[in-house]
């Protein structure tokens, strides 16, 4: 088996409900989005870059009353859960979040890259690899300011910057 550079007793397992990996402790039957302390993130992007890219479910037509949406989410210390693939801890002002996500919606705009490009380097969330497709969801699916400003786009439009308690999002409604 491949090493996924997760401490002793973590698996990678995949979310049937999300269409997303997440992480479980065999043992201590703890699960999370976010990689454990301890992991060797190296190895971890390896692993996952092998074993959970790719674009599963996309050629499924639109559930009724669903849309598919991705974004980019750049948390800060005062997000519900400060930690992400990218970083154990988070330790950024909601103010430095703000700039950084602010510098990412120029270059989108501008057209110096694409949402998908930037979230699979850049954004906070496990969608980060898939682009920032976060699949199909729909009304009560989502914290609430996401999902007005989810559902309030057209396919191919971005959001500005939305705030909800996991920290700053751009939204792009695919579908």
């Amino acid at each position: 088996m491949d090493d996924t550079g997760l401490p002793q007793a973590w698996e990678v397992r995949h979310s049937n409900s999300k269409n997303l990996p997440y992480y479980f402790n065999a043992v201590d039957k703890v699960s999370r989005w976010e990689p454990p302390q301890g992991t060797d993130t190296e190895k971890l992007k390896k692993y996952m870059a092998t074993h959970h890219s790719g674009s599963q479910g996309l050629n499924t037509a639109r559930p009724e009353g669903k849309i598919r949406a991705a974004h980019l989410l750049v948390k800060h210390r005062d997000s519900r859960r400060p930690a992400s693939w990218r970083e154990a801890q988070i330790t950024r002002t909601k103010e430095d979040a703000m700039s950084i996500i602010k510098a990412h919606e120029q270059k989108i705009k501008s057209g110096a890259t694409t949402l998908g490009e930037l979230a699979m380097s850049e954004s906070d969330c496990s969608s980060a690899r898939k682009r920032g497709d976060l699949g199909y969801f729909g009304k009560g699916d989502m914290q609430q300011e996401f999902e007005e400003a989810a559902f309030g786009l057209q396919p191919g439009q971005m959001s500005s910057v939305v705030e909800t308690a996991s920290g700053l999002h751009l939204i792009e409604r695919l579908e």
